[in-house]
């Protein structure tokens, strides 16, 4: 892979950040093309700080993709991940994990995000 992955991604959020350091430790460790933006850069993908929250974001071959597809093009731009995104993109199991997201996770954790803010 030649081109870079930008991934731009709730670093407020505990878990998100979490998992994120994850991707970048491994990132920087295999010399991958994968750059991690925070929240704080949402306007310069043509987003707000509130539509960047609540889900997450990649930017790969010049366009943005959010959610599972945004997860799918992080995991096939790191080796080992690739395995993860396959399996997310067969025909039976494609429906249930981008539901999975956006029905459950990704609503859970923008509540956690909004409520979080409210405390600032």
């Amino acid at each position: 892979m030649t081109d870079e992955v930008r991934v731009l991604y709730n670093h407020t959020c505990p878990v998100c950040r979490f998992e994120i350091d994850g991707y970048r430790r491994r990132a920087v460790r295999d010399g991958l093309p994968v750059r991690f933006d925070k929240l704080d850069l949402a306007a310069d993908w043509g987003l707000t700080p509130d539509e960047a929250a609540r889900r997450l974001h990649v930017w790969q071959d010049g366009r943005v993709l959010s959610g599972m597809d945004a997860f799918r093009a992080l995991w096939s731009a790191m080796p080992r991940w690739r395995w993860l995104a396959r399996i997310t993109d067969w025909p039976v199991v494609r429906p249930l994990a981008n539901g999975i997201y956006d029905r459950i996770a990704a609503p859970l954790l923008y509540r956690a995000h909004v409520r979080r803010v409210a405390r600032l």
